[in-house]
């Protein structure tokens, strides 16, 4: 399965820079699921909904299926968080699976990086990061490109990943 991530600190642009790539690789006419980590907890259901009831009561498992979706709602219920690798195997097959976040996981990534919040640059200490997108000029020994120029970055990763 081909691979490919985002990553950068908090409100660097991340999310946006996933949906606008998402968006423009579907256009083109590939197919892509995307794996996204956080670091907090997160909750996918709602409270009083039959299948927050089921969790609440003890599932390991919840399994919402409708004609619209499925989804499968599983509870660590103090487990080890699951390997990416782990979560990557359980995906269908699609032509390329975009990652946001991950930024110790050893696939290749852009970094999305914005001036403002003050935080350092990942990618002068990570080689997993093969670019960076950025809202300022930078001086790097990869691309960088502008971060809203949505359609060279997809460019780029399609290339990375021989599509």
């Amino acid at each position: 399965m081909r691979v490919f991530g985002v990553t950068g600190w908090k409100n660097a642009g991340k999310t946006g820079l996933m949906e606008r790539l998402v968006a423009e690789i579907t256009g083109r006419g590939f197919s892509v699921s995307t794996v996204k980590h956080a670091h907090h907890s997160f909750d996918v259901d709602q409270p009083g909904r039959d299948s927050y009831r089921h969790r609440a009561a003890g599932a390991n498992e919840v399994l919402l299926a409708s004609g619209q979706r499925v989804a499968l709602i599983q509870e660590l219920r103090g487990a080890e968080e699951p390997r990416l690798s782990d979560l990557l195997a359980r995906l269908s097959p699609v032509d390329l699976v975009l990652i946001e976040g991950y930024k110790r996981e050893a696939h290749p990534k852009i970094e999305a990086f914005r001036q403002e919040p003050g935080n350092a640059l990942i990618a002068t200490g990570n080689d997993t990061i093969r670019a960076v997108a950025s809202d300022v000029p930078l001086s790097l020994d990869r691309p960088v490109f502008d971060l809203n120029d949505t359609a060279a970055i997809a460019d780029f990763i399609l290339h990375e990943v021989g599509l």
